[in-house]
């Protein structure tokens, strides 16, 4: 019971806030609209819709900043910490089907072409756990002749062009100026078009709140100079976060002294996670 009240009070306080960052920076602030206009005004939408207000978050200046993320898959074991951190840290749902951040498996089999994909939405990885709550890599490969196999963290990429933000009928979902793109649930109708246009398949539909939820790369934190949860517990750093306006921070150093490549790039979004370690078969 009293581990209950101590997460709704981190819940209560995280979304305060994100609410009094966020709040005022929501253009729109319409409660519910008709199918039609929600049309018109998605199809009215810029992807480079930010907020106007700068957010009241002590001693941060968000035009000081261009956050980034990168994706070292060599590194990267598969232990699932991240997913969990997260999943504490933002109050997502308990259960093997919601993830703000996850991970999935490649496995090349000696004489195939096409690798094998394990993921969070794989029944055998959910029985693996031993509990509908999570999800565990299934040991399904040991009588195989295994070529190649690696790990491949996924989360929001943050795009800078952003089909979510341009299908979003209210102005919920918006990118600040320091490249983050958030959704103000004080706006959001579930309407789940921007569940739909997402490339990535990064966002999804909480049932508890009737709202639409995603990465937020732990906004609540890094702007008060902490690394999101993901990376902060990562035991190999294969997951790299930073401000690429520092041009000697980790991120900015990953990003010119690597080879890296962004998902799915034909979309036109423009992702900000960079990989390395991973091949054309990863989108």
């Amino acid at each position: 019971m009293a581990e209950d009240v101590q997460s709704q009070k981190h819940e209560q306080e995280r979304r305060d806030f994100l609410s009094r960052c966020l709040g005022g920076a929501i253009a729109c602030g319409a409660a519910a609209v008709t199918a039609g206009s929600a049309m018109s005004q998605a199809t009215a939408a810029t992807p480079e819709t930010s907020g106007g207000t700068v957010p009241a978050i002590p001693g941060y200046d968000w035009s000081k900043h261009h956050w980034a993320f990168g994706v070292d898959a060599t590194k990267c074991i598969g232990c699932l910490r991240c997913v969990e951190a997260c999943k504490k840290e933002n109050n997502v749902n308990a259960d093997a089907h919601h993830f703000r951040t996850w991970v999935e498996r490649y496995v090349y089999l000696e004489g195939e072409d096409n690798p094998h994909v394990d993921s969070q939405h794989d029944p055998v990885n959910i029985e693996a756990s031993g509990s509908e709550g999570e999800y565990r890599f299934a040991n399904r490969y040991g009588d195989e002749k295994v070529e190649k196999a690696f790990f491949v963290p996924k989360l929001c990429n943050h795009c800078t062009h952003p089909a979510c933000v341009q299908v979003c009928p209210t102005g919920a979902t918006y990118k600040t100026e320091d490249g983050v793109v958030v959704i103000d649930h004080t706006y959001c109708i579930g309407c789940q078009y921007c569940v739909q246009a997402c490339p990535y398949g990064a966002r999804f539909f909480d049932e508890r709140r009737h709202v639409t939820d995603k990465c937020t790369w732990c906004y609540h934190r890094i702007t008060k100079g902490l690394q999101p949860a993901c990376v902060e517990v990562c035991p190999t750093g294969a997951r790299i976060f930073g401000d690429r306006a520092d041009k000697q921070s980790t991120i900015s150093q990953f990003i010119q002294n690597n080879r890296v490549y962004v998902l799915k790039p034909e979309t036109g979004n423009a992702p900000n996670v960079f990989y390395v370690g991973t091949d054309k078969d990863v989108t």
